[in-house]
């Protein structure tokens, strides 16, 4: 089933998220809809704030991102696609890189943010299996982005105040619901009313 997906200014984007217990009702259906409204809104990564739950649970699939541009990085990317359940980053290191993010929740904003280009991170999957995984690039900045969520910030967050304010415009019409779509969103208004 396609969820709406909850877009800026709603308080359930700044929370940070509940730890999610093996005895969590039906969470295998809540990600199989977590990947149709992912895949429905042409995402790489859906974080379960952004469908109004404060779980700590998000999905990635990179798929999109795969190319023939580099044969090792394609592989990578095209065979990346995972559950994360009470993620936790031990560890971000090396260089940081700058890239073009964008966020089902911030649609039509676009700004480069600068992250670590590897991360450690220990999380469960769908069957409860922990792993403990070190990733790099596209694969650690998606999941970074992804982890943003359930931590309870935003990828507009990691810019610049200028930056911030050259986009506050673009912030006040996704949340007043005067931003065209093409996937189901709740906005805070849409909710009182």
């Amino acid at each position: 089933m396609i969820l709406s997906i909850v877009v800026y200014n709603d308080p359930v984007l700044r929370k940070k998220c509940k730890e999610i217990t093996p005895s969590y009702l039906q969470l295998d259906k809540l990600i199989i809809n977590m990947f149709e409204t992912m895949y429905n809104a042409k995402g790489i990564g859906l974080a379960a704030p952004q469908i109004g739950l404060d779980l700590r649970l998000f999905v990635v699939d990179t798929t999109p991102f795969a190319n023939d541009k580099n044969k090792e990085e394609s592989k990578l990317l095209k065979n990346f696609k995972k559950i994360f359940i009470n993620a936790k980053i031990l560890k971000s290191y090396g260089e940081t890189w700058k890239f073009r993010e964008g966020c089902l929740s911030l649609p039509e904003v676009m700004e480069h943010v600068k992250r670590p280009s590897h991360i450690l991170i220990e999380y469960h999957d769908e069957h409860w299996n922990k792993h403990t995984e070190t990733l790099d690039r596209l694969r650690a900045r998606v999941v970074q982005h992804e982890y943003d969520h359930i931590e309870g910030k935003l990828f507009i967050d990691h810019l610049s105040s200028l930056k911030r304010q050259l986009v506050n415009n673009k912030l006040k019409d996704i949340s007043e619901g005067k931003t065209k779509i093409d996937y189901p969103i709740t906005t805070l208004l849409s909710k009182k009313k």
